[in-house]
């Protein structure tokens, strides 16, 4: 696969059962997954990040879904100390090597996380949060979806970005991809509600970009133009 991070539910179908859908965000599903090739993804970082985070000024940062660690090595050689998390532990394996590799590993530290557990991800210092979370293309059921991004939200310290990027579900109606679940992709409106911003900006968060956003993947097949939710929002305390 030629982009970083696909949808990570990519061997389900719109009949797939809520049960099955979360077992394709399990352990065991993604360490098979990762264990059956060297490289799952391209090893470069998702556009949208390399985007989103050029006008943010380095900090510390939480990658949530880390993959094998495109995105936090990248931000790490931007100057970000980054704490990258995934619920599998081959991935994380392949994240601490490929540090080592690019000479970043005093910069990347990683940790294990289950987005639909109960407890939030681990924080650099509890009280203070991170200056950036990031999660691209992490799709959970729509019965999970608001406990898990409430859950990346409160990561979030005073001043920080939380930066979500996802498939919108045009791609679906469009036939650009297949369907992977009721809920799976999810518009920008979606995670606006969650943290209830129906409105706007709040007290809490002001929004600084909850587009649609078009771009172009290469696929074995050729080039096909997509279309991403992208929100980034600041946390105002």
């Amino acid at each position: 696969m030629k982009h970083h991070r696909h949808d990570r539910n990519h061997d389900h179908h719109d009949d797939a059962s809520l049960e099955e859908l979360r077992e394709a965000l399990t352990r065991e599903f993604w360490d098979e997954r990762y264990g059956g090739s060297d490289r799952v993804w391209s090893g470069n970082p998702n556009r949208r990040l390399v985007e989103q985070t050029a006008d943010l000024t380095p900090g510390h940062a939480l990658d949530v879904g880390c993959g094998e660690g495109a995105d936090a090595i990248w931000l790490a050689e931007q100057g970000w100390q980054v704490t990258a998390v995934d619920v599998s532990r081959v991935a994380l394996q392949r994240t601490v090597q490929h540090a080592i590799e690019r000479k970043v590993d005093n910069r990347v530290k990683v940790g294990e996380y289950d987005v639909l557990g109960t407890h939030p991800p681990h924080h650099r210092r509890r009280r203070e949060g991170y200056d950036l979370v990031s999660a691209h293309f992490m799709h959970v059921p729509r019965e999970d979806f608001d406990d898990v991004y409430r859950k990346l939200a409160a990561a979030v310290a005073t001043d920080g970005r939380l930066l979500v990027v996802a498939h919108h579900p045009h791609d679906v109606d469009s036939g650009v991809r297949r369907p992977h679940g009721p809920g799976l992709l999810f518009p920008p409106e979606q995670l606006l509600a969650t943290l209830g911003l129906e409105g706007g900006s709040s007290d809490d968060w002001a929004i600084e970009v909850a587009e649609v956003q078009d771009r172009e993947q290469q696929t074995d097949d050729g080039p096909m133009a997509v279309r991403d939710t992208v929100v980034r929002l600041r946390r105002r305390q």
